[in-house]
């Protein structure tokens, strides 16, 4: 059961999010489906990284899709947090986790094999204090870049 005040500061500017306190737990607002999830702290990271996206990246927040549903061999599966282009192209994924979480390459893992149906140009891991955005490209190797990338049509 996650606090607010057991919620660490994480390494984006700060994010103007809605949040409550339920008898059981406390609850955040997803900024893109507009409705109250239980507050973990993999979905602060989450609402976080949206809000930054959205107000600094310039990615239109209707077009994002969380907790993207896709198959994988046969398996169901769940990206934290797909972006697309205005061609309904997807152009970032990002894999969330816990801030108390290390990104390692098991995160990494996990996002390329997300990446293996959604051909995304753009793999984004954070865990809320640290980002790594890297550049996926067929014909080249992968490129860990500066910075996440900003929206571009």
């Amino acid at each position: 059961m996650s606090r607010l005040a057991d919620l660490p500061e994480l390494n984006f500017p700060r994010a103007t999010l809605f949040i409550r306190s339920a008898s059981e737990y406390d609850e955040i607002q997803c900024l893109t489906r507009k409705k109250w999830l239980k507050l973990e702290p993999e979905e602060w990271v989450r609402q976080h990284l949206i809000h930054y996206l959205t107000t600094t990246l310039d990615y239109p927040l209707s077009l994002m899709a969380v907790e993207h549903k896709l198959t994988l061999n046969g398996l169901e599966k769940r990206a934290d947090l797909v972006c697309y282009n205005n061609n309904a192209q997807p152009v970032l994924i990002a894999e969330c986790k816990s801030p108390n979480m290390q990104l390692s390459q098991d995160t990494l893992d996990q996002a390329a094999r997300y990446n293996l149906v959604l051909n995304c140009p753009v793999l984004l891991l954070t865990n809320g204090l640290n980002h790594y955005a890297l550049a996926t490209d067929i014909n080249s190797p992968v490129e860990i870049l500066k910075s996440i990338p900003p929206y571009k049509q």
